[in-house]
């Protein structure tokens, strides 16, 4: 009895450790989800905000980073030269190694765009133009690599570039071209292979791709751009994971600029929210008595919204940062029925910057200079601690604000063994939360 009772003590003891030191290895964090498993995190901040550990820099853009095992994970950009994929140490921020090549252009809002994924021994990311690469982690090169908008007819790029997170699924890597002549692909993780490919879905948008349960199964969604030449709406297109094939799609989403990819809201629920004022729909999926799949539209609201990222759902509640370009809403929480319960507005102001739901508590930036520790709660704005460390300090030692632009740090942010990493247009912070 007594080796069995030590046995299972060392059972706890490693999922503890493992839980307390989860990886970050991919877009918006394990799940998928903005939603780090982690304990422990502080429940105060000294004045002086939590510990800054590290800063590195980096290349402008919005490209967030990765951790797993101990090591951060980063598709920095040169200037309009090409891509870098960097490798730093999580604990002390030196660079361990990093894969350059070239990838010319400029776009408005230039800089890097996509947040890699890491699994095994290799590391994927999709860069400005559309390249996506395979890197071995130890011999620090490419295994493969291919271009997920020239290789399907794409030429001029658009507007704001190729701007992808690769989802890593059983043995696929799957990730929306939108080009002229394919929808979603997905490419065998070790050799590169194709394995399947959409037709096109609709206009180019910037959504990568996200996983739901639908009916207990998992469906690969995407979301596509609404066109106001020819108002042609958006979609949202539901498919198998392992084949492409399409099950469903919504065909009424207003948006020409999709950025945030589609959320599970749980009971066959899907919530998509857009920025420049769109706002969110809430739609159902249910599988017919045939056996294929319709969609109904549950509501509609131009009250709660998010430009960059999906919202964080907590206990039946929604929270996103609702600024855009002409209104700001700040943090707003929503219910699954589409009621508002709260805004900040610009008090505080949040504005495309990012959060991460841990411990039952939502790190924040505000997508400018400060740091929030936040309680959720329906019923009010509750904020814990806060701290103005992504701000620049002055002459006289006290928090002052960046050159323009600068301080942005519309970037995912990523959490692993308590520490923090956060990326703004120069340099990237790791700072200590647990």
């Amino acid at each position: 009895m007594k080796s069995l009772a030590k046995l299972l003590g060392v059972i706890l003891m490693v999922c503890l450790a493992t839980s307390q030191a989860a990886d970050w290895p991919q877009f918006l964090g394990p799940e998928r989800n903005s939603t780090s498993p982690e304990k422990g995190i502080l429940r105060a901040w000294p004045e002086t905000g939590p510990e800054v550990l590290w800063m590195v820099p980096v290349g402008i853009g919005f490209g967030g980073p990765v951790i797993k095992d101990g090591k951060v994970y980063l598709l920095d950009r040169n200037g309009d030269i090409g891509d870098n994929l960097r490798c730093f140490d999580l604990s002390t921020g030196k660079e361990l190694w990093n894969y350059a090549y070239d990838a010319p252009g400029r776009v408005p809002f230039p800089g890097s765009r996509s947040v890699p994924a890491a699994e095994g021994d290799y590391v994927y990311s999709c860069g400005h133009n559309g390249d996506l690469y395979c890197i071995n982690i130890n011999t620090h090169k490419p295994v493969w690599h291919k271009n997920i908008w020239t290789d399907f007819g794409g030429e001029r790029l658009p507007m704001w570039a190729i701007t992808q997170n690769p989802l890593l699924y059983e043995d696929l890597v799957i990730v929306a071209s939108q080009a002229p002549q394919a929808g979603v692909v997905a490419y065998e993780k070790l050799t590169g292979e194709l394995k399947w490919k959409t037709p096109p879905l609709g206009q180019t948008g910037y959504v990568s791709p996200s996983i739901v349960k639908i009916d207990g199964q998992d469906h690969v969604v995407i979301i596509t751009a609404s066109a106001r030449r020819d108002r042609e709406m958006g979609k949202v297109v539901g498919m198998e994971p392992l084949t492409g094939k399409i099950l469903w799609e919504y065909a009424n989403w207003n948006c020409q600029i999709p950025i945030t990819c589609a959320v599970d809201a749980g009971h066959n629920k899907v919530l998509i929210v857009g920025g420049y004022e769109l706002g969110a729909t809430m739609i159902q999926v249910e599988k017919k008595a045939d056996g294929s799949y319709g969609t109904t539209e549950l509501f509609t609201t131009e009250e709660f919204g998010d430009q960059t990222k999906p919202p964080i759902l907590y206990k039946g509640y929604f929270y996103a940062q609702y600024g855009t370009n002409n209104r700001r809403d700040g943090l707003v929480c929503m219910n699954l029925d589409g009621q508002i319960m709260w805004k900040t507005k610009r008090s505080p102001d949040f504005n495309k910057g990012s959060m991460i739901l841990v411990d039952d508590l939502i790190l924040a930036t505000d997508g400018s200079i400060t740091l929030y520790l936040i309680a959720p709660d329906p019923t009010a704005f509750k904020p814990l601690a806060s701290a103005d460390i992504l701000a620049e300090k002055g002459s006289d030692g006290n928090p002052t604000a960046r050159s323009e632009g600068s301080n942005q740090n519309w970037a995912p942010i990523a959490l692993s063994d308590g520490k923090l990493l956060i990326r703004d247009q120069n340099r990237m912070m790791c700072v200590k939360v647990r």
